[in-house]
């Protein structure tokens, strides 16, 4: 049933979403030259794939965990798209392909291998990464990777429908800062 609400809300989101999508990668191409931003990251059973965002970090910005980031790496708009969680929605592709779910522990960077160690252990690998989950709407990131792999497993073992709703609607109504950035 969550795949297909997955299904359904991406196919959505990209279709009567995509002027807003047209004018944020227009405005990008104006801010960094180069909008959409593709990294790798572990998914689901923790083979590689490449997730898409809008960029809000300048070009020259190493590829490291957000929180590993400077500030000053990111760009006048892109502080716009992460208040307003607008640089996520390109991930809808990501959901669409089964790449990920809107509801699922955020994918990390095979360079946090803390975090991947911590997920292991707890089986956070046997689904789907998602946009938004229990952690995001906690504000607990990837800072913390220990605390951050206990909340995913916990939300992995409560999730039904009404909570993969709850974590959608507290993510689109602001609740959660994302990565914290120094």
């Amino acid at each position: 049933m969550i795949r297909f609400l997955d299904l359904c809300f991406a196919f959505a989101g990209l279709v009567l979403g995509f002027p807003v999508l047209l004018l944020l990668t227009i405005i990008g191409l104006f801010d960094t030259g180069s909008p959409i931003f593709c990294q790798t990251r572990v998914g689901r059973y923790q083979k590689p794939f490449t997730l898409l965002k809008f960029r809000t970090m300048s070009l020259d910005t190493a590829s490291v965990a957000t929180h590993l980031a400077s500030a000053s790496s990111i760009t006048r708009f892109g502080h716009f798209l992460r208040k307003t969680k607008l640089d996520e929605l390109p991930q809808l592709w990501n959901v669409l392909k089964g790449e990920m779910s809107l509801v699922g522990p955020r994918p990390g960077l095979f360079n946090q291998t803390e975090l991947t160690d911590a997920r292991s252990k707890r089986n956070v690998f046997n689904v789907r990464p998602g946009i938004t989950g229990l952690a995001q709407i906690s504000e607990i990131d990837m800072s913390t990777p220990e605390l951050l792999a206990e909340t995913d497993e916990k939300m992995i073992k409560t999730m039904s429908l009404k909570s993969y709703f709850h974590y959608i609607v507290a993510t689109a109504l602001g609740k959660g800062a994302g990565d914290r950035i120094h």
